[in-house]
């Protein structure tokens, strides 16, 4: 183990539902004048211009994240399953092998709250909506309703900076505990820090103001292409069931990826507060500072929003790293994945890999990052099971190839360069590389007895929930409904509108099969 004085403060910057491919640097004309701050950073370390989320919605990824599991091994299934509480996550062996300080002032994870750091948490059992929830548990069913109700992309009418207020309220306190530690050591106390800093913006709804739109080259915004016919099955169910109602038409559709972006230009500018303080009190020379993103968003591809699914605007994330001992003004085009971040973050805190609680599913980035040997992974892996998908989803990218399993459907194969928006599903006409990155994704995960343990775990826990509701009312304040108290039928009308008694039956010969 490293003696305190020679472990570095560790920041880490996680974004809700930032596409990784959304970067200035990454030469889009309509973003040039978007993630100034972020692609500075990227100037003094390593950008990672192939790095995914290991499962694309918010607590199975960041589950994945502070067990270093996949979803597989923590069993963290959707939204309303992560953690439990008091499981030992990345920050506590932090704490206890390493001496390290959180932001939150407790010694540990472990607390019923979850808090780690500073912003959303969101990796314990337990949370989230009535509706995300039900459909979590009955979307295998394939009852094709509306389940979700987006609002109305808005562009406020006026130049007001702060849109998300509580972003930059995170960012007021980042600070402040910055400013604490700075003293700290000044003084000659070495004790390091973790600083974890939850950001929610972009996350849909879609609203911004005229003072970040103007950041945007609007008439550079690219019109995604379309699909290629047929539609696959699973897509068809997620285009329902997600239920975009605000115009797919091209203007609507630049409207909306515009407003996307400035919002994104917006968090950037919050982000850049926190690096201006890590600079100028002096904290640059001892702090490594990760920022990434718990999913992409689809951002009208495919004409989707959300995330859920293996999409590059879904899966795949920001990675970029900065600090002493990292390469400067590097890109590293490796396949790269969140669940990289525990055994990273233990090896750069000097902390052996043993003694994480558990096994890690990930691989340390330091090599990458010191421009060393030592790195042996080819692929990238990921998994989603979860609302708005009527079958799980297995992905591993290698090469050029993307590779996708829907158990129950057809895969999908893409040829990423020269397919970069992933409209030609080439499944029915490479059958060597479907075989081929079939059996590499079979060895990362036997995802046919993968996919039948996530089924036995949505009907048992559907069933249990529905039994507890038999005869009783619960609140239900979500998505529109406004009822003081709701039944079971109350709830499922709400989930998937238009529930009739022949989806019931539907869902019943569901859950007998």
């Amino acid at each position: 183990m490293e003696p305190i004085s020679s472990r570095p403060n560790i920041v880490l910057i996680l974004v809700e539902s930032w596409d990784g491919r959304v970067l200035g640097s990454l030469g889009d004309p309509a973003l040039k004048r978007v993630t100034p701050n972020i692609d500075r950073l990227a100037k003094r370390g390593v950008l990672f211009t192939r790095s995914y989320t290991t499962h694309p919605i918010c607590c199975p990824a960041r589950a994945n994240l502070w067990s270093g599991q996949y979803s597989f091994h923590c069993k963290s299934w959707g939204n309303h399953t992560g953690l439990e509480p008091g499981t030992p996550i990345l920050p506590d062996v932090l704490v206890n092998e390493g001496g390290y300080i959180l932001a939150t002032g407790k010694k540990t994870g472990k607390g019923k709250t979850g808090e780690i750091g500073i912003g959303k948490h969101d990796y314990l059992s337990g949370g989230h909506t009535q509706q995300n929830r039900v459909t979590d548990w009955t979307c295998a069913a394939n009852i094709q309703l509306p389940s979700y109700r987006q609002p109305k992309p808005i562009i406020i009418g006026s130049n007001v900076r702060k849109v998300h207020a509580g972003d930059w309220m995170k960012c007021a306190k980042a600070k402040k505990f910055l400013e604490k530690q700075a003293k700290r050591q000044e003084k000659g106390d070495e004790q390091p820090f973790f600083l974890y800093l939850s950001l929610d913006t972009p996350h849909p709804a879609f609203i911004t103001s005229r003072h970040w739109l103007s950041k945007v080259d609007y008439d550079a915004v690219s019109i995604p292409p379309k699909d290629a016919e047929p539609i696959h099955p699973v897509f068809q169910y997620q285009r329902i069931s997600k239920a975009w109602v605000h115009g797919l038409d091209p203007d609507s559709v630049k409207r909306t990826r515009a407003i996307y972006y400035a919002m994104i230009a917006e968090v950037d500018a919050v982000i850049g507060e926190v690096l201006d303080a890590i600079d100028k009190l002096g904290l640059s020379s001892n702090t490594r500072v990760i920022i990434t993103a718990d999913h992409g968003e689809n951002d009208m591809e495919h004409d989707l929003f959300y995330k859920m699914n293996m999409y590059e605007s879904s899966a795949r994330v920001p990675m970029i790293i900065a600090g002493p001992g990292v390469q400067k003004g590097v890109r590293i085009d490796v396949p790269v994945m969140t669940v990289d971040l525990y055994p990273t973050i233990l090896d750069m805190a000097g902390i052996a890999k043993d003694k994480a609680p558990n096994a890690l599913d990930g691989q340390s980035l330091v090599p990458l990052l010191a421009g060393r040997p030592g790195w042996t992974r080819d692929h990238a892996f990921s998994m989603y099971t979860g609302t708005a998908a009527n079958t799980s989803m297995f992905m591993l990218r290698a090469g050029q190839w993307k590779y996708i399993a829907y158990p129950g459907y057809e895969p999908q194969l893409f040829d990423l360069d020269a397919d970069p928006g992933e409209v030609a599903n080439l499944a029915g006409t490479r059958p060597d590389m479907v075989a081929q990155l079939d059996a590499k994704l079979r060895s990362v995960c036997d995802y046919p007895a993968v996919h039948a343990e996530w089924q036995a775990y949505c009907k048992a826990s559907f069933r249990a929930y529905r039994d507890r509701l038999k005869g009783k009312t619960i609140p239900l304040f979500e998505y529109g409904a406004a009822k003081p108290r709701a039944t079971y039928e109350d709830v499922m009308a709400n989930t998937y509108k238009g529930w009739t008694p022949a989806h019931a039956k539907q869902l019943e010969d569901w859950l007998n099969s």
